[in-house]
Formats: C-alpha cells, sequence, structure tokens
C-alpha cells in the first residue's frame, strides 16, 4: 500500500496559528515566515501588537529591519511608518501619503501568554482561538515560552503526535513507557477533531507519581489521551488516578493530571513552527522541578524533531508518504483527512 507524498496541498488559512510569544516581541520587530508569508511582528506604544506582511510596499524592503517609533513600525531604509492597521502614517520630507502606501495587516490578539495570527481573508473568529484549560487557574503550574523550529511539514508533526505507539521506541530516557507497548489505541471523532487514547491499568505507580500524589501502596491507572483540533493544535493529557476508581473529570483532575500543548505552525510546506506549553496539577511553585521538566519536554520534542526531519527528507526524495500502513495508523489518517476536507471546503467557498 504505497502512497505518494505530497508537498502542494494548501494550508487551511482561515484560522488562528501561533505566530510568537508575547514575550518576544517587545521594543523590536519579529520576523516571522507563516503559511509561508512573510509576516513581521511587532508592539506599537499603546502596547497592542501588530502584524504586517513583512515588506515595505516603497522597495520592498523587509519592514523587520526596521524599528517601533512613533507609534507605529517605521522602515529602516526610507524612515515610512506604519500603524498597526499597515496604513502610513507618515513620510520624512513628503505631506501628501499615497493610497497605495501600505502594508497587509494580519488580525491578531494576545492568549495564553502567546500572539495568534489569522492569515485567511475571512473576518477572524476569536472563537476560534485554541481553548486551553486550566491556564491560570489557582492549583496549576504553567511552563511556557516553549518554541523549537523543525524541519518537516506540519502533516508529518501531526501524524507524530497523533500517534501513541511510537513514544514507546522514540523517547526511551523520557517519556516511553514499555508496559504500554502492547495495549491498543482507541480512537475517537468529535466535531472539532479527534482523540486517540489509551488506559493502562493496574500498574505500579513510577517514582515521579509517588513523588506528586500519595498513593500509598497501591496500583494505578493511568490515561494517555492523544488530542488533535483542526487544523493543527495538539495536546497531550495524561492523566494518573488509583486503580479501579472512576473516569469523571474530577476524579481525573484529583489525581496526577498534565496538558502538553502544541501549536503547530507550518513556516513552508517543509518546515514547521513547534510552540509548546506545558500545565500540571502537581509540584506546583517546584522551581527545580520545572527546571528539569523543561529540560526533558525540550529533549523528548526534539528526539520527534530529528525523527520528523528525517521522515521529511526521505519523502523528499522518494516522492513517497509510506509504503504499508499498520492498525496504529488510524487516528493520523483521520486527522490528516479531516484537514484535507477543511481545506476543500474553504478553497470552495473562496
Amino acid at each position: 500500500m504505497s502512497l505518494k507524498a505530497d508537498f502542494t496541498q494548501g494550508f487551511v488559512r482561515n484560522q488562528w496559528y501561533a505566530a510568537g510569544w508575547a514575550s518576544e516581541v517587545c521594543d523590536r520587530p519579529v520576523a516571522r515566515r507563516i503559511l509561508n508569508e512573510p509576516v513581521v511582528l511587532f508592539r506599537a506604544s499603546d502596547g497592542k501588537v501588530g502584524a504586517l506582511e513583512d515588506q515595505c510596499p516603497h522597495r520592498l524592503a523587509p519592514l523587520s529591519l526596521g524599528e517601533c517609533v512613533d507609534g507605529g513600525l517605521r522602515c529602516g531604509y526610507h524612515g515610512m511608518v506604519f500603524g498597526r492597521d499597515g496604513v502610513c502614517v507618515s513620510i520624512p520630507a513628503q505631506d501628501v501619503i499615497p493610497p497605495t502606501a501600505r502594508a497587509r495587516a494580519y488580525p491578531v490578539i494576545e492568549r495564553y501568554g502567546l500572539i495568534w495570527l489569522w492569515p485567511g481573508h475571512k473576518p477572524a473568529d476569536q472563537s476560534l482561538v485554541p481553548h486551553v484549560p486550566a491556564y491560570g487557574m489557582q492549583g496549576w503550574e504553567v511552563l511556557e515560552n516553549g518554541y523549537q523550529h523543525h524541519g518537516a511539514n506540519y502533516r508529518i508533526e501531526i501524524e507524530n503526535l497523533m500517534d501513541p505507539a511510537h513514544t514507546t521506541y522514540l523517547h526511551k530516557e523520557t517519556i516511553g513507557n514499555p508496559a504500554a507497548k502492547n495495549v491498543p489505541v482507541s480512537v475517537a471523532k468529535s466535531d472539532h477533531g479527534l482523540k486517540a487514547y489509551r488506559w493502562i491499568e493496574n500498574i505500579p505507580p513510577t517514582p515521579l507519581d509517588r513523588a506528586s500524589r500519595d498513593f500509598g501502596e497501591g496500583r494505578v491507572d493511568r490515561q494517555i489521551a492523544f488530542h488533535f483540533a483542526l487544523p493543527a493544535t495538539s495536546f497531550v493529557d495524561i492523566a494518573v488516578i488509583p486503580a479501579g476508581s472512576d473516569r469523571s473529570e474530577a476524579c481525573l483532575s484529583a489525581g496526577v493530571r498534565t496538558y502538553s500543548y502544541k501549536f503547530l505552525t507550518p513556516e513552508t510546506q517543509s518546515t514547521t513552527h513547534f510552540f509548546w506549553l506545558h500545565i500540571r496539577n502537581f509540584r506546583v511553585g517546584d522551581a527545580a522541578f520545572n527546571a528539569s521538566l523543561r529540560a526533558s519536554l525540550e529533549k523528548t520534542f526534539q528526539e520527534d524533531n530529528v525523527m520528523a526531519s528525517a521522515i521529511q527528507q526521505e519523502q523528499e526524495r522518494t516522492g513517497l508518504r509510506q509504503k504499508t500502513a499498520l492498525a496504529i495508523d488510524r487516528a493520523p489518517m483521520m486527522a490528516l483527512k479531516m484537514i484535507d476536507q477543511m481545506a476543500r471546503s474553504e478553497s470552495a467557498g473562496d
């Protein structure tokens, strides 16, 4: 069952994508390529973030080479100043501003510590910003500002993130769990994505579990659920509860629980901005544990990057996506089909 690799598929544009962490957009503009378009992020004097096409309409100089002044973004070539709406507000030694002196402006919104950008041409819908439960709530610790640049198409990244089976082998030193290797994966579909999950039942708690909750001498049930929300958000929900406990949301959150988010923003057809955010309900305020956990997560995601980048190179070399199919491909294949349907619907609507 050979499948051809297709690197020409369009992006879903009428959605919000993570463009950067709010903390990285301060007094200097930030250049970023998003969905193969050059974008510049900047913060105006009122503290609000703007996002423009990274191209001055005069000589096409990158606006990211300019500076934040006079309430807007000043081009570093001839000093034209642009507001957050992309309209030129001043030109040195010239009173008349041509109506064509404007750069494309993208809708942006700050939420969960991230700057979200809407690259589509339809009106931006704030209700479509990915939801992050427990963010900012008492009793939950947040690790944010996570970022890696990955050398693979975001579709390869999604296949990887919707595949619980790979963790046993690729992440042996971090999140891999040999006890899970023979546990089948269940898949459930929702209106906005899908979930691939499995329960590993009646096992001893790990050392981290014991250090996080008092399970006594008992055994535990562990849920590992890989969620995918259209078009490019992944989060892993891990819950550890006493064996045989009720599996209601209240019970899961009373145990050891983590939400690990990855916001995948296509840079080009072969590279991806990989933003990550991690939330947990144990060892809150433990700075040493935070540092250790951040290092472990960075290592885990870099392991994913190495594998996904190698797959990207082989797909480009051979023109194939894969030569055979396995039962564990169900969730990844469903995720890609949902993206394709979304892109086709958007294209037909345009």
